[in-house]
C-alpha cells in the first residue's frame, strides 16, 4: 500500500515555452515494490502506459537522478522525476495546404522557419489553419510520412505573429528527448527584436516575475517583488542604434508567456507595433504630423510585433549530432529597419 507521495507538477503556459510536463514524486515509506510504469500510471492523469514506457525509453524518467527503464521496481522513499512531452491532440487535424518554409528534414525531425499570422496548434478561435494542419499536409506527401505520426509532435511553440525557427519531432521518442533538452535549458535560442528607443546599458539582463495581468487576463505583467507569477530572466544586447528605435538580440534564461514582449515593455522599450504591450503607438519621437505619418507607414510595413526567433541549436535526438540553424530577418522587419536608416540618415 502506498499513501500520499509528495508530487510537484510544473507545466509551461507560454508561446516560447516547451510543451512538456514535469513531475517530481517522493515515494511513500510504506510503498510496496511495484514497476515504475504501473506506479506512474496509477498517479498521473491522462497519461497512458505506452506514453510512460516511451518516456522511459527516451531517458526521461529518473529515480534518484538516474535514468531507469519502465520495468524498474519502485522502492520506498525513491525520488522520481519525469519529463513528459504533451499535449495529446484533442481535435482531429485535417491536412491543409498551407505553405511552409522547411530548412531541414530527416526521418526524425523537421526544422522550419515559421511565417507570421500562423497559429502553432488548434485552440479557442483557431480550430483550423494552424501549423499542425500544415504539417499534416506536408507529412502525407513526404517520403518520411508515417501515418500514425499524423502531423508530427510539437516540442515548443512561438506566437502567432512571431516569426522564426522551430523544431518538430516525428516520433514520440524524438519528442521526449528534445523536450528534455528544452527542460534542462541546453537548447540554444536567440531572438531579434525591433524595440522603441535605445536601452541603457547596451547589454543587460531583465529580471522580474511574469504572470497574468490582474487588469486584463489576455496579457502578461511583470511583478518585480516576486509576489505573483514565475521567475523570468531575459538577456539582451544592442545590435543597432537608430535613435528612435533599436535592433536587439534577446536570449531567454526562462520561457514565460510573452516574455520578451512583456520584459521589453517593463524597461520602457516595447517592441515596435506590439499592439498588446503598447508598441503600436509613438513611444519615442516628435509631435510633428510628418513624423506621425512616417510611423503609420512603418506600421503598415509590419502589421505585427517585430520579433523573430533567429537561431536554434540542439542535439539531434537520434544521431546525437550538434545541430545549429540560423535564419535571416523576415522581409517586413528588414523593410522597417531600412526605412528608419533612411529616415535617420544612417544608411549602410
Amino acid at each position: 500500500m502506498d499513501a500520499y507521495p509528495e508530487m510537484l507538477h510544473d507545466e509551461p503556459t507560454d508561446e516560447n515555452s516547451e510543451l512538456y510536463e514535469h513531475f517530481r514524486i517522493v515515494v511513500d515509506k510504506r510503498q510496496s515494490t511495484l514497476r515504475i510504469d504501473k506506479f506512474l500510471l496509477n498517479r498521473l492523469e491522462n497519461i497512458s502506459r505506452n506514453k510512460i514506457q516511451q518516456t522511459a525509453k527516451a531517458g526521461n524518467i529518473l529515480v534518484n537522478d538516474q535514468a531507469v527503464k519502465s520495468n524498474y521496481k519502485v522502492k520506498p522513499e525513491d525520488v522520481i522525476t519525469a519529463v513528459f512531452s504533451y499535449p495529446p491532440r484533442e481535435v482531429e487535424i485535417v491536412p491543409q495546404a498551407i505553405p511552409l518554409d522547411i530548412i531541414y528534414e530527416d526521418d526524425s525531425i523537421l526544422v522550419l522557419n515559421k511565417q507570421p499570422n500562423l497559429v502553432v496548434h488548434p485552440g479557442h478561435g483557431n480550430f483550423s489553419g494552424t501549423l499542425l494542419h500544415a504539417l499534416a499536409y506536408h507529412f502525407q506527401t513526404s517520403p518520411y510520412y508515417i501515418p500514425e505520426n499524423g502531423c508530427g509532435y510539437l516540442v515548443h511553440r512561438i506566437d502567432k505573429d512571431t516569426t522564426g525557427l522551430m523544431v518538430i519531432a516525428k516520433d514520440e521518442i524524438s519528442q521526449a528527448k528534445l523536450a528534455r533538452q528544452f527542460f534542462e535549458r541546453t537548447v540554444e535560442r536567440t531572438y531579434q527584436a525591433i524595440a522603441w528607443g535605445v536601452p541603457e546599458p547596451a547589454n543587460g539582463t531583465i529580471t522580474g516575475h511574469i504572470g497574468r495581468s490582474t487588469k486584463d487576463r489576455k496579457v502578461m505583467a511583470v511583478y518585480p517583488d516576486g509576489s505573483y507569477g514565475k521567475e523570468a530572466i531575459t538577456y539582451y544586447s544592442l545590435l543597432e542604434n537608430l535613435g528612435y528605435i533599436s535592433l536587439l538580440e534577446c536570449r531567454l534564461q526562462t520561457g514565460r508567456t510573452h516574455q520578451i514582449r512583456v520584459h521589453c515593455k517593463y524597461i520602457g522599450h516595447p517592441l515596435f507595433n506590439d499592439a498588446w504591450y503598447g508598441g503600436n503607438t509613438i513611444v519615442k519621437g516628435t509631435i510633428f504630423s510628418s513624423y506621425r505619418q512616417f510611423i503609420d507607414n512603418c506600421f503598415k510595413l509590419i502589421q505585427r510585433q517585430a520579433l523573430h526567433a533567429k537561431s536554434l541549436g540542439f542535439i539531434h535526438p537520434v544521431t546525437q549530432q550538434e545541430l545549429y540553424f540560423d535564419s535571416e530577418l523576415p522581409e517586413d522587419m528588414q523593410q522597417v529597419l531600412q526605412k528608419w536608416k533612411t529616415y535617420t540618415g544612417n544608411r549602410d
